[in-house]
């Protein structure tokens, strides 16, 4: 049971950090179209900012499934 609590935490978590970090990214974006980038270079960025949120998820996913702490039940 508490290998289960284990996965349901990390993916908790992960899920958290994942929507904060696209939350991110979309600023960034933003930020690059106010800053006057041209609109042909959209999914160039776009494609850039989705492998950077990606490359993200899998550190958080690998960084947490290595070093989340075990749970201690009673």
């Amino acid at each position: 049971m508490d290998q289960f609590l284990r996965v349901v935490a990390v993916l908790l978590e992960v899920s958290v950090l994942g929507v904060m970090i696209f939350c991110l990214v979309w600023g960034l974006k933003l930020l690059l179209e106010d800053l006057g980038l041209n609109k042909k270079y959209n999914k160039v960025i776009v494609m850039a900012l989705a492998v950077v949120w990606f490359i993200c998820v899998i550190f958080f996913t690998l960084h947490l499934s290595a070093f989340y702490p075990h749970y201690v039940g009673a």
